[in-house]
């Protein structure tokens, strides 16, 4: 069969076919022995009636698209390879001529890997920031703890205040009616955390324990569910135990509690090692990524739409995965942020657009600078997840198929070049504000 290749544009071609009449009348029969079983001719039993009879009852085109459906893979596979393509998302198929007794014109158009020229990727300059610990920071992780080891203290002679955990039955009714989601029984609730609606926790203020209260609030404009955004409601509520945390005095009797120290000032001081490991290895990685992002704007590509849209995909499907893990569906979860699907891929775009086109370049410096990677070097890749799976080496190996370790293969060689990249930077200390390395430890963990 004969073909050209056109580019139309930058990352688009078009493939242009012509197949033979007598290939088309094969394929056409073809179609018609497959198809005659499914169509009902009086007179015939199914799949007994002649094709020309078919044809005069529905029409001479009648096999003409399966004919075209079978003809097209080889052809286009035969075009992808004789031209050396790399398609990128579903060709889009178009038809020039087809009739019965002459050649088969078509044609499609269809997404290729993009072309293009690495950007400089040596000698990229890249800040690191030096990593401080004040003291406050060290006194925050301290309360932390503090507050971890807390006791839980029954109160019983007072009213709720701020601070204390409610737990308490409410049953929600806006003009009379209870809605859905608006009643629960001993649940607990800190005061003051503003995990429920606004007002709430304030008209709970001052109530003792086994008082019954109507507390009256407002759902916010932009509440989750739409039948409740703005409306005015009711509570009843039933305050069932008040209890408060009552923190231990940060002495070194507390010191010996939380830690292997003997004294508070040696606690302190290990904190402050540790917490000062922690942020100096953050901004390590944060200038790290910051090279890769420079890598990356150093290098034109335009992006197939396609490879932006299945990368948006791969977005979806794991966060709806890590949605699963957490008990709600996607859906859920979109309404609760108020959002739709298409909105949420818009919003996660240029992340997406930005992850292909980092892929791309690392991939094409893997390329231009041979970068190999051997089983000791997937080895060392699996030997952390055997570990966590509690499996040996070889068990976790031979569970995976030959493609899943040519995946870890090639994520060792991205590695690879990751480190070369910056083994080839140019790296400039800055000194960080006052706590800022371990501020931003603290935000990652969180």
């Amino acid at each position: 069969m004969e073909h050209t290749v056109e580019k139309i544009s930058g990352n688009k071609v078009k493939i242009s076919f012509k197949a033979p009449a007598a290939d088309f009348e094969h394929a056409i029969e073809k179609a018609y022995l497959k198809m005659r079983g499914q169509i009902n001719v009086p007179g015939f039993r199914k799949g007994k009636a002649p094709r020309k009879l078919i044809e005069r009852m529905y029409g001479e085109s009648i096999f003409f698209d399966d004919a075209l459906e079978a003809i097209f893979p080889e052809a286009y596979m035969t075009a992808v390879e004789a031209n050396d393509l790399k398609p990128v998302g579903r060709p889009e198929v178009d038809v020039q001529e087809m009739e019965s007794g002459k050649d088969l014109v078509f044609s499609c158009e269809v997404f290729v890997m993009p072309e293009f020229t690495l950007g400089e990727y040596k000698g990229v300059a890249v800040a690191r920031k030096s990593a401080t610990v004040t003291a406050e920071q060290i006194d925050e992780r301290i309360a932390q703890e503090q507050k971890r080891v807390a006791r839980s203290i029954d109160i019983v002679d007072r009213a709720l205040e701020n601070g204390d955990k409610a737990e308490m039955d409410y049953s929600g009714s806006v003009d009379g009616v209870k809605f859905d989601g608006g009643t629960a029984e001993h649940q607990t609730l800190v005061i003051g955390s503003g995990n429920f609606i606004p007002g709430f926790e304030e008209g709970m203020m001052g109530m003792m324990v086994g008082e019954e209260r109507d507390v009256k609030v407002t759902f916010p404009a932009e509440y989750h569910a739409e039948e409740l955004k703005g409306k005015d409601a009711v509570f009843s509520v039933k305050l069932h135990a008040i209890t408060c945390e009552e923190l231990p005095e940060i002495d070194d009797e507390f010191a010996t509690e939380v830690s292997d120290f003997d004294t508070l000032a040696e606690y302190r001081a290990d904190l402050e090692k540790s917490m000062l490991e922690t942020a100096t290895a953050q901004m390590d990685e944060a200038a790290k990524q910051t090279l890769i992002d420079n890598v990356v704007a150093n290098t034109e590509i335009d992006i197939p739409a396609p490879m932006v849209e299945e990368k948006l995909n791969d977005m979806m499907e794991q966060m709806g995965y890590r949605m699963q893990q957490q008990g709600f569906s996607m859906e859920q979860y979109l309404g609760m942020l108020g959002q739709t699907e298409q909105q949420m891929r818009e919003m996660y775009r240029p992340e997406a657009l930005n992850n292909v086109k980092t892929e791309l370049v690392i991939n094409e410096i893997v390329k231009a600078e041979a970068i190999e990677a051997d089983d000791s070097d997937v080895d060392n890749m699996l030997g952390e997840y055997a570990v966590a799976m509690n499996q040996t080496l070889e068990q976790l190996k031979n569970s995976f198929a030959p493609e899943q370790l040519d995946y870890f293969k090639q994520r060792a060689r991205v590695n690879k070049a990751f480190d070369m990249l910056w083994d080839n930077a140019v790296v400039t200390e800055e000194v960080a504000e006052e706590g800022e390395a371990v501020e931003a430890a603290e935000e990652t963990e969180a």
